[in-house]
């Protein structure tokens, strides 16, 4: 939770957040971690790592755990506080950049978990970072992010689902958290439409 409030405080347009992921939306996020087999699993806004534990929970042996991380920090925290993970450092923005430099290709992706910020973002923001997950993900690979309550009824957030509609086939929409800070559902989109990235 240091962690967490030290970069918040300093950097508070980079973090995003008031608290950490609690751990009922860790878990609900998590859901889409394949755990009947080896998996590549790619993380969003690791932050302190309360998403990472839920997605190691699930993991199987042979499995990799990437966790993309904006914030210097809180990278240097979680490859501090959690071996298992291969933390990397960079903007989600350049995902298929990042993974191929950690030698994941794209469509080589089984699950994204993301806990981004995504009202934050503009719209040419939050499509390039979508267009970015589509490209990486398996045909059968799903896609879970949060929504938090209070801010899903800003445009932002409405035309943040707009483009999730546009890219995936299928979206579900859990029931709202009410303990989580802020409350938040989680939303799970499968099957990624194909979108040609320059």
């Amino acid at each position: 939770m240091r962690a967490f409030v030290g970069a918040a405080v300093q950097r508070p347009s980079t973090i995003g957040a008031m608290a950490p992921t609690g751990a009922r939306v860790a878990r609900l996020l998590a859901t889409i971690t394949p755990s009947t087999r080896e998996a590549v699993v790619v993380e969003l806004g690791a932050g302190t790592g309360p998403v990472s534990d839920a997605v190691q929970d699930r993991l199987r042996p042979g499995s990799r755990h990437l966790a993309v991380e904006l914030d210097r920090d809180l990278a240097e925290h979680l490859r501090a506080t959690r071996p298992r993970i291969d933390v990397v450092q960079g903007d989600a923005a350049d995902l298929r950049r990042l993974l191929d430099a950690a030698g994941v290709g794209a469509g080589e992706v089984d699950a994204v978990v993301s806990a981004l910020p995504w009202t934050l973002f503009d719209g040419s923001q939050q499509e390039r970072i979508l267009d970015q997950i589509c490209a990486v993900m398996r045909p059968e690979a799903a896609f879970a992010t949060i929504s938090a309550h209070p801010s899903s009824f800003f445009p932002a957030a409405r035309e943040f689902r707009h483009r999730l509609h546009e890219r995936f086939d299928e979206i579900v929409v859990s029931r709202t958290v009410w303990r989580n800070v802020p409350p938040a559902r989680v939303l799970v989109c499968r099957r990624p439409r194909l979108r040609v990235l320059p």
